[in-house]
């Protein structure tokens, strides 16, 4: 079985649907297995807006190995020494956020591959060769495709400079973030505001264009529904929960 179940989220999206997944924040491996269980083609471990430490990611990738879910992780700022660690514990993807022009892309894209694929990623294989019992050239091979390399817009910067950024080699899939990007417009969550669509549309539309993945927060129906994309994140852990609770008060006044 492969480690991360990239494979299988390449094959869905590829089929023309739509992956599907949720935000993790809660430092609870079982919250990833449930996920995966229920059928979540991926979950997004956030490090960036989270209490949870890499050993809590380590243990959420650990945790949907065996559900045909993927991994993504989404590290806290586009540094390679916060790259580095989490790319050791072989995630299908990572998230890159904040990635506002072409050099801060090409940052991204060198701290995700090795030197000998143009990139300055430190050795330290772990979990990636399954502790040694796969060789390392047939490793190697795979590496130059994986993990995905998906970077966050989410700022009205990114959009002026988004020809740019999306012509950088080696990324694999856009990441829109609604919220931060309506935020530096001045307009927090005003979706349906004409600057903001515009905006959002212009991502969907250069991204798709560009032949790249496209994904993102995706929990507003009304705003997302409409809009194609290859994988969207349905909701977040402590917001789906929260839900729930507020349902069954409800329905016991």
């Amino acid at each position: 079985m492969e480690i991360n179940n990239l494979s299988r989220l390449r094959e869905k999206i590829a089929s023309g649907k739509t992956a599907y997944g949720v935000i993790v924040t809660m430092y609870d491996s079982s919250v990833s297995e449930m996920a995966g269980d229920v059928g979540m083609d991926f979950v997004w471990i956030d490090l960036e807006h989270s209490p949870m430490t890499i050993v809590d990611a380590m243990h959420h990738v650990m945790a949907i190995r065996g559900t045909g879910c993927a991994p993504f992780i989404r590290v806290p700022w586009n540094e390679n020494y916060l790259l580095k660690p989490v790319l050791d514990l072989a995630p299908a993807g990572v998230i890159i956020p904040m990635i506002n022009d072409a050099r801060a892309a090409e940052a991204a894209v060198r701290a995700c591959k090795y030197p000998m694929h143009g990139g300055e990623r430190g050795f330290a294989t772990r979990r990636a060769t399954r502790y040694d019992t796969q060789p390392l050239a047939e490793y190697l091979e795979v590496s130059k495709s994986a993990p995905l390399v998906i970077v966050q817009i989410e700022h009205k910067d990114a959009v002026r400079n988004l020809d740019e950024i999306l012509a950088v080699p080696g990324i694999d899939s856009v990441c829109i973030g609604p919220f931060d990007l309506s935020s530096s417009y001045g307009k927090p969550g005003q979706f349906d505001d004409p600057e903001i669509s515009n905006a959002i549309d212009e991502i969907l539309e250069k991204t798709l264009r560009a032949g790249l993945m496209l994904g993102g927060y995706a929990a507003q129906d009304e705003v997302w529904g409409k809009r194609f994309m290859h994988w969207k994140a349905l909701g977040c852990d402590i917001n789906v929960m929260a839900d729930g609770f507020r349902k069954l008060l409800k329905t016991h006044p």
